[in-house]
């Protein structure tokens, strides 16, 4: 539709073909441009005047504009540089518009580590782990995926997946623990076997290297998550592997974070995502109190409640005509 050749991925996900987002932006501002939308750059949105017109600032200074309707698209709180630092959050509480505080999602988490542990595995990835976590309602979801040892904690499309309920679980209770199955493709009874073999005259470190190939990172986790007293009881040892107890403290500061949760509160919108408080104001994307599972799914959803919105506000807009 726009000109730019795309192509579908081994993951059904469609992509362009040159594997560049530039040349499909500038085809889609071509193309709202042609549909006659005016783009106002270096206009930062303050609030609403006494009369409620809308206030801007802008290299020119203050500025007022009057509206039929409008579409509040302004992001969430995890962007600053770029514009989306939740400013607006303050701006509509005021007008009694029911929103949530903005938190971090999609977020890396810190865990405490030793230094020594941190200055030799910072940027480590785990691949093919498997996570485990009881969440507050009692829930428990295990996922295999990668992340990545960080000097301040983990993060990684496996940590994001949980992010959620690891963050409620922080916020509720100071701490958060979750399991890594260190070799989940091998069973409880296989690694037992291979720990406990008889390992003659080798090093403990050298055993597990040989007959589990566990090392690096591995090996440097299982040091820094279990007691001294685990690794003189194969037992424990052996269960550790399969499910290390990997404690996270606080998550990364929500200016790291790929996305954010809270926002405005459905209840505070109605079907058309217009706000019940402001008529003839409507709300779309990351600023909506939800939050998505990957950074792909909520660009989606943010031009999807875009959509909804415009229709929306068309709506209204013929309805208001009408009377």
């Amino acid at each position: 539709m726009l000109g730019v050749e795309t192509f579908v991925g081994s993951s059904g996900k469609v992509f362009p073909r040159e594997m560049k987002a530039a040349p499909l932006l500038r085809a889609w501002l071509s193309r709202l441009r042609e549909g006659g939308v005016q783009f106002r750059v270096r206009h930062r949105w303050l609030g609403w005047g006494e009369q409620g017109a809308l206030r801007f600032a802008t290299p020119e200074g203050e500025l007022e504009a009057r509206h039929a309707a409008v579409l509040l698209a302004l992001g969430g709180g995890s962007w600053k540089k770029l514009g989306s630092d939740g400013s607006w959050l303050p701006l509509l509480a005021a007008r009694g518009v029911a929103v949530r505080e903005l938190l971090p999602a999609n977020c890396g988490f810190d865990c405490h580590w030793t230094p020594h542990f941190a200055d030799k595995f910072a940027g480590q990835p785990l691949k093919s782990v498997t996570l485990e976590f009881t969440d507050l309602a009692g829930k428990t979801v295990r996922k295999t995926g990668e992340c990545v040892v960080t000097r301040h904690g983990v993060e990684g499309n496996l940590i994001y997946a949980f992010s959620a309920a690891l963050r409620d679980t922080l916020l509720a209770q100071g701490s958060a623990t979750c399991y890594l199955d260190l070799l989940s493709q091998k069973s409880a009874e296989q690694v037992l076997a291979e720990v406990t073999h008889p390992r003659g005259s080798r090093s403990l470190s050298s055993h597990l290297q040989s007959r589990l190939n566990i090392k690096g990172v591995r090996a440097g986790l299982l040091r820094e998550c279990l007691s001294k007293e685990a690794f003189n009881d194969m037992q424990q040892l052996a269960a550790g592997i399969k499910r290390l107890p990997l404690t996270v403290h606080a998550t990364r500061p929500i200016d790291e974070a790929i996305s954010t949760a809270g926002g405005v509160r459905f209840e505070a919108m109605d079907e058309r995502l217009m706000l019940k408080a402001l008529p003839g104001v409507f709300c779309a994307g990351e600023m909506l109190d939800w939050e998505a599972p990957t950074g792909g799914y909520l660009l989606t959803a943010c031009l999807a409640s875009g959509r909804a919105a415009g229709l929306g506000m068309l709506d209204w807009l013929r309805a208001a005509a009408a009377v």
